[in-house]
């Protein structure tokens, strides 16, 4: 009988997962977490997301552009409504029935100048405030005068006078020529003006009703009548809430 060839076998090698050896599962662990990490990076924000300051912060200004080199101040005289343009044409601010809007007309009286537009959020959530306190103030001579600026046109001005029952002095500044006088970069910003017609305060801020009665009681007229006990509050239209965190927003408010 033939000899046999020594019969031999050797056990087939496996990986250590499936088909996968070691060194192949470490450079794929090492892969993942490659990516990981750079995903982490790549998504993470580059400051700090906690909020700074109160978590309810008073309502902030509506910034249309960088602020000019210097602005109007406290101490200077308040420009007239009117300028001469570069063609020689005179541009005067009138109110939503064209009636000329004049500060020289206003000398003697506390006026209140507001810079306003009616799709700005911080401006609206301010108007009855200004609604309410032109109403409380007018006997004792405070003028408010509410400038409107970097709008469509007019009539969006007088629906949003009509639909909120405006009664102070609302003046569209169409052209932009009375927002550039103002040297303005932010909406709303506030003008007070005193009897003299020198500036008082300027403020680039909406306000609420007792910061706003605080400017107005310091440039009142010195013969201005004392307060009188005034009637109940006006049931609220619910159609504004309070100047704290404004959201913004492309189109007016509903």
């Amino acid at each position: 009988m033939a000899d046999r060839p020594d019969f031999t076998h050797r056990k087939e090698r496996h990986g250590l997962v499936g088909p996968f050896s070691g060194r192949q599962l470490a450079v794929l662990a090492i892969s993942v977490v490659v990516v990981a990490i750079g995903l982490f990076v790549a998504t993470r924000p580059l400051g700090s997301i906690r909020p700074i300051g109160p978590a309810n912060p008073q309502a902030t200004p509506y910034i249309l552009g960088p602020a000019p080199s210097q602005g109007l101040r406290a101490g200077e005289l308040a420009p007239e409504f009117s300028v001469v343009r570069g063609d020689g044409t005179t541009f005067q601010l009138s109110d939503l029935d064209g009636r000329p809007v004049r500060l020289d007309a206003l000398r003697g009286k506390a006026v209140w100048i507001n810079f306003w537009a009616s799709w700005c959020p911080p401006c609206q959530s301010e108007t009855p405030v200004l609604r309410d306190l032109a109403e409380r103030y007018a006997d004792r001579g405070l003028v408010v005068v509410g400038v409107s600026v970097q709008e469509t046109n007019a009539d969006d001005v007088r629906a949003y006078a009509q639909r909120y029952q405006l009664g102070y002095t609302v003046a569209p500044d169409l052209s932009g020529d009375i927002f550039r006088l103002y040297r303005l970069y932010g909406l709303p910003t506030q003008f007070f003006v005193g009897p003299d017609g020198a500036i008082r305060s300027v403020i680039l801020a909406p306000l609420d009703e007792s910061s706003a009665a605080a400017q107005i009681e310091a440039i009142l007229p010195d013969d201005s009548p004392e307060p009188t006990l005034s009637a109940p509050p006006k049931p609220s239209l619910g159609l504004f809430s309070p100047a704290t965190s404004v959201q913004p927003i492309s189109s007016p408010i509903p």
